[in-house]
């Protein structure tokens, strides 16, 4: 039986210490914050509950899998999982609506046709093939397996199987997302869905790869799910099987060190002076943490991946309103920029900052835990910003005014928002830095193949021995499915050794 302490209590780092502590081994949390889930957090006031992190689930078999092998309670029974019907409704540029049916390729098809004109549901069921055949090539090096010691395989080769697009005499396949859309959509609405998947995780369509296509397949295959109660309701489930399995807590603990001997990991370092000896450590946290707590050795080896730099960040809005929800409201409607050219360059051109009437994210749960009763509604808006370096945070009258414009936008698809309005709280990159740790309150996307690399994760194993990487920041990136995905890797490269080669 191994000593094993993990730093942070994300959603990785919890998958990985319950898997561990299953195994046998007496694993410690040690928590900066005073609570659990990394980003996924709660805000509550005046009977109103919000997800301030994810709203909703991918992948649920990934935390089915979790449970299935760390106890005999299944997810269902701890949580009620409810799938999204719509998956979401979409306002365009030009008020074309469409709402789309949940992991239904003929239904997306028909309701495509229907809203963007004969032959669009066609031309996105024709993709949706590709970016199948995508994740098929992909799933298993980038979600199932460790980063293979060859990684530059998966960072040289792009997996689209794109369609040649003849131009001036030359034939050309699409190595971007814009491209993409661009080439084989052959239509801004269809081009604005597709990218919107990219730019969820703050990806610019126009740099990302082709691989990409792997996001929206995700959701369409798998369906969208919500989690009763809210997100925090699973990071709430994965904590309670930690302890059930003997995992410790220690909340309010600061790592400021990982401690080595004979040129291994060995503990960790408290703020408050306290040492604790380990056999192993997994860091769930951020990699600038990381490195300021690994002062002996490099955390990579020179020529591995690197940890990413540069991710964008999120502003959240959360309202609270008078009126009850109207029945049949779809749960996420995105509401896109009336301007794609202006909202890119000014997310990710020299001089980053936040775009005016944005891409809005609206989720509107149907749950009355969320709400004081049935007469008022809450509701949460989410948009793509920069994020901030830690020496010039956003003023608030900035802050304030990109709030506006996000209701602003998300009113083209709710007509009246504003005047429902009884108060809001704004979450802005500050807010994910004090809870995350990430510089800037980055927030990570997942591994994507092709584009040289720069969308890989560092692998879960480091240059430091014993030292091992859970949750967002290592293979296979950020996003909940992921993050759990990461806790399994972990926990199979310390039980089975560096043999391991995934789930089977």
């Amino acid at each position: 039986m191994a000593r094993i302490a993990v730093i942070g209590a994300g959603m990785g780092a919890m998958a990985a210490a319950a898997r561990l502590a299953v195994a046998g081994h007496r694993v410690a949390v040690y928590e900066r914050t005073e609570t659990y889930g990394g980003a996924v957090r709660r805000f509550e006031r005046d009977g109103f509950g919000f997800d301030t992190g994810p709203g909703l689930l991918t992948l649920p078999a990934v935390y089915r899998d979790l449970f299935v092998k760390t106890g005999k309670e299944p997810l269902e029974s701890l949580v009620e999982l409810v799938q999204v019907d719509p998956s979401s409704r979409h306002v365009f540029a030009d008020g074309t609506e469409v709402s789309l049916p949940n992991a239904s390729r003929a239904g997306v098809v028909d309701a495509l046709d229907k809203a963007l004109g004969e032959g669009a549901g066609a031309r996105w069921g024709d993709f949706l093939v590709r970016a199948r055949e995508t994740w098929d090539r992909t799933r298993r090096p980038l979600l199932e397996e460790p980063l293979w010691p060859n990684w530059s395989v998966l960072a040289e080769r792009e997996p689209y199987p794109s369609v040649p697009h003849k131009k001036f005499l030359r034939t050309r396949r699409a190595g971007t997302l814009a491209e993409v859309g661009a080439w084989e959509l052959r239509d801004p609405r269809l081009t604005a869905l597709l990218e919107s998947h990219a730019l969820a995780y703050g990806l610019d369509p126009r740099a990302t790869p082709a691989s990409a296509a792997v996001l929206p397949y995700m959701e369409h295959a798998f369906g969208t799910w919500y989690v009763r109660g809210g997100v925090r309701e699973l990071a709430r489930a994965v904590y309670e099987r930690c302890v059930r399995r003997k995992v410790e807590f220690h909340f309010g603990a600061e790592v400021t060190g990982v401690l080595e001997k004979d040129g291994r990991a060995a503990g960790l370092e408290l703020a408050d002076g306290a040492v604790v000896e380990a056999d192993f450590v997994v860091a769930g946290v951020a990699p600038g943490v990381l490195e300021r707590a690994v002062r002996q050795s490099a955390v990579r080896a020179e020529g591995a991946v690197p940890a990413q730099r540069g991710a964008a960040s999120r502003l959240t809005v959360l309202l609270a309103l008078r009126g009850e929800r109207p029945a049949g409201a779809p749960h996420r409607t995105v509401v896109h920029a009336e301007d794609r050219e202006a909202e890119l360059e000014c997310l990710f051109g020299a001089n980053p900052g936040m775009a005016g009437r944005p891409t809005v994210t609206v989720l509107r749960p149907d749950d009355p835990r969320l709400v004081p009763d049935a007469d008022h509604e809450a509701i949460t808006l989410t948009s793509v910003v920069p994020a901030q370096p830690e020496d010039g945070w956003a003023e608030r009258e900035v802050v304030d005014r990109h709030a506006d414009d996000m209701i602003a936008a998300a009113e083209r698809a709710l007509p009246g928002l504003r005047d429902r309005v009884l108060w809001r709280s704004v979450r802005t990159s500050a807010d994910i830095a004090e809870v995350t740790g990430a510089a800037g309150g980055a927030i990570p996307a997942p591994a994507l193949a092709a584009h040289e690399g720069n969308l890989l994760h560092p692998s879960n194993s480091t240059a430091l021995p014993g030292l091992f990487t859970a949750g967002g920041w290592s293979h296979p990136g950020g996003g909940l499915p992921h993050a759990g995905m990461s806790g399994a890797l972990v926990a199979g490269l310390i039980v089975e050794g560096p043999e391991f080669r995934g789930s089977q």
